[in-house]
């Protein structure tokens, strides 16, 4: 329970917007919301439901704080690797393999679950619910470093960040593809509109602006490192840096195939180059079928804490999957 009494600068604001600025820290705007229409904010001991009452100087106002529901997905004891933990957020290096939030065909043992687990009670629940905030996901068998919100206010300031897409904020998202081949350019910009494929509903597609769920991606890319003849410019692959300035489903994965170069090990948008493993001799060919997945790491992010302002950047390394498969080119090739 909170009690508050409207001082000097109260006076003629609405009841939402003050209880905001009072109680930035602790609850969001639509929170409050929330909370004012259920009848859990009282004024001089009356429960109000009308969010532009507006205050006189003296006012008190209570706002009843009833504890976070329980999430629907159950905690689960899964193995995580924390990069970074405070009361706001938690960083974490996810694993190739697990799946960001329960799903159909994914009722359990997702991100989700593991955080619950993980962080308990330090959850102050996200829309009133004891749940973690995710602003921003991986694919299943994409690595590397995701943040999670822990609370209402960070999970706003972290949402309005990844809206952004780092154009007036320090955010940034680097990836790093093993693709086949090398791009003709060694930097450029890939930018499109995507969309649901009109051949497969389940995949994305280069579109037109017209297409209704057309929306505008861009993504900038940089090769890092070629693997094979390097001199005529027909490596076999490449390491390519990806930066997003815009997190549309599949981007990354989508441009490379588009441009022609898709990741390897990708079932989906590099299928026809599948057959390519199949001519290589070993042990090169046993260590891309090795990989077994497509070969994208979010090697690194930068955000702006929600809480200090500070500017957090977190690194992470090449998985043993893919860093096997980088060795191995730099060796057999």
């Amino acid at each position: 329970m909170e009690v508050l009494t409207a001082g000097s600068d109260a006076a003629g604001m609405r009841l939402d917007q003050w209880l905001a600025l009072r109680l930035a820290g602790t609850l969001s705007r639509s929170r409050l919301k929330q909370l004012i229409g259920n009848g859990q904010v009282c004024l001089n001991g009356i429960a109000v439901t009308e969010t532009k009452r507006k205050l006189r100087l003296g006012d008190v106002i209570t706002v009843e704080l009833p504890e976070p529901e329980p999430a629907e997905p159950e905690p689960q004891a899964i193995p995580l690797t924390i990069l970074y933990e405070d009361t706001d957020v938690v960083v974490i290096d996810k694993p190739a393999g697990l799946v960001v939030h329960p799903g159909p065909g994914n009722p359990s043992g997702t991100l989700v679950n593991a955080l619950l687990h993980h962080c308990g009670d330090s959850l102050s629940g996200i829309g009133g619910v004891r749940r973690p905030g995710i602003v921003h996901r991986l694919d299943k068998d994409t690595s590397g470093v995701m943040v999670v919100a822990k609370n209402d206010r960070a999970h706003q300031a972290l949402s309005a960040q990844f809206a952004d897409h780092g154009r007036t904020t320090p955010m940034r998202r680097s990836y790093l593809a093993l693709v086949w081949g090398v791009p003709s350019r060694m930097a450029g910009t890939i930018e499109t509109h995507l969309g649901r494929s009109p051949r497969d509903r389940l995949k994305q597609a280069v579109v037109s602006p017209s297409q209704p769920d057309a929306r505008h991606a861009v993504t900038h890319f940089r090769v890092a490192e070629q693997f094979g003849d390097h001199a005529s410019g027909n490596a076999l692959a490449s390491l390519v840096e990806c930066i997003l300035e815009t997190g549309r489903t599949h981007q990354i994965r989508v441009h490379m195939a588009h441009i022609g170069h898709p990741l390897i090990g990708d079932r989906d948008y590099g299928k026809s180059f599948a057959t390519k493993v199949n001519t290589m001799e070993e042990p090169l060919r046993g260590r891309f079928a090795a990989l077994g997945r497509q070969a994208l790491h979010a090697a690194s992010l930068a955000f702006v804490h929600p809480s200090s302002g500070e500017v957090m950047r977190f690194e992470t390394a090449l998985p043993d999957d893919m860093a096997t498969l980088v060795s191995g080119l730099r060796d057999d090739l």
